[in-house]
């Protein structure tokens, strides 16, 4: 079947009306400018002539009603179909507790939005003639209430059957947390691993063997698109994160059948009040990302003292500004040689070491 058709995708929107915001010294969000920064993105959608828009979870800053009402009720609003999944943020409970909903109250408030059925958190619709979504939902819950980002049992049962049942279609999945690695060592580091699904791998051999080979995910606030074995990762960062970015894709089929996703990436550089809104946002992601930078010195592999990790962290001042902007290159030429090794991991490079800027525009090849 020869496909071609255009869609966007907007993730961790972190929705904060005014009343719902709160400060915090180590808030690492700039939930100030989420709506209008989202209203920058969606006008400048309506340009376009889309067939889809994806929102990869954390959709609101920590679950509140109101946010999701408002949110709900802006989609609505939209002239092309939205579909979401929930993120962490989006069910920081699994009851309601007065202050955010709670995990099964999530799919009521999205019910046009790729929920059909409310009493399942997980779905999957015909997006367009032979083309499949299927949202997952990554958060659980233990038994003493920790949240947790994995699929459960049940869940893994039904996306069996599905695939199977749609195999001849192209099936496009969106579930929150990573399942291909976009850090080096990202699912065995304390600080990455947070992220990631925890059963990915089952996830994955799951997708290969169905040939699926487009998962859209966020949690990260990272530009970045990895792949694993045929598995492509497209990760997007946060709309309150530097550099404020969305991705607008093209799948394309030319005369041999042959299909490729191209991606675009664009950024909001200002809205009202927020006249240098990227320059603002580089520096407040800067300064509070210095505890994390420490963590990082400090912890397997590198494991500095204290006062090693003092003396470095500083200069990683825009690290991961850089990181979460995409195709960066890093090199650390003061650092002592394992640290140096260690951060130019990081850069946007191939197997050979070469550069490879995937993260933001390229052009993807599907089989």
């Amino acid at each position: 079947m020869s496909l071609n058709f255009r869609f966007a995708v907007i993730s961790d929107l972190h929705i904060a009306l005014p009343h719902t915001i709160w400060n915090h010294p180590s808030r690492f969000h700039l939930v100030e400018v989420s709506i209008p920064v989202l209203e920058n993105i969606l006008d400048r959608l309506s340009t376009l002539k889309l067939d889809f828009l994806l929102l990869p979870g954390d959709l609101t800053q920590h679950g509140e009603p109101a946010n999701h009402t408002w949110l709900a009720e802006r989609l609505a609003q939209l002239p092309y179909p939205t579909y979401v999944v929930p993120g962490n943020h989006d069910v920081p409970t699994l009851e309601s507790d007065g202050n955010a909903i709670g995990l099964a109250d999530f799919p009521h408030y999205y019910r046009s939005y790729g929920y059909d059925n409310p009493g399942q958190l997980y779905y999957t619709c015909q997006l367009l003639p032979g083309v499949r979504l299927i949202g997952l939902n990554s958060n659980q819950f233990d038994r003493h209430g920790k949240q947790l980002g994995c699929l459960d049992d049940a869940q893994l049962s039904w996306l069996q059957t599905v695939l199977a049942e749609h195999q001849d279609d192209l099936i496009l999945v969106m579930i929150h947390h990573n399942v291909v690695e976009h850090l080096p060592g990202q699912s065995r580091n304390p600080i990455g691993q947070r992220y990631m699904l925890d059963n990915a791998p089952t996830l994955l051999k799951m997708l290969r063997e169905a040939n699926v080979q487009l998962v859209f995910t966020g949690h990260l606030h990272v530009q970045d698109i990895a792949c694993s074995k045929g598995v492509y990762d497209i990760t997007t960062g946060s709309l309150v994160s530097y550099p404020h970015p969305y991705r607008v894709l093209e799948l394309r089929t030319d005369d041999r059948g042959q299909r490729s996703l191209h991606i675009a990436s664009g950024r909001v550089e200002s809205v009202p009040g927020w006249g240098t809104l990227q320059q603002t946002s580089r520096d407040f992601m800067g300064e509070r990302s210095q505890p994390f930078m420490l963590q990082l010195l400090m912890q397997p592999p590198l494991k500095l003292s204290q006062a090693e990790a003092a003396e470095l962290a500083p200069h990683l001042h825009s690290f991961w500004a850089d990181l979460a902007n995409g195709d960066a290159r890093f090199a650390f030429p003061t650092f002592p040689a394992s640290a140096r090794r260690y951060f130019e991991r990081f850069s946007a490079i191939d197997a050979n070491g070469q550069p490879q800027c995937i993260d933001n525009n390229a052009t993807l090849l599907l089989s």
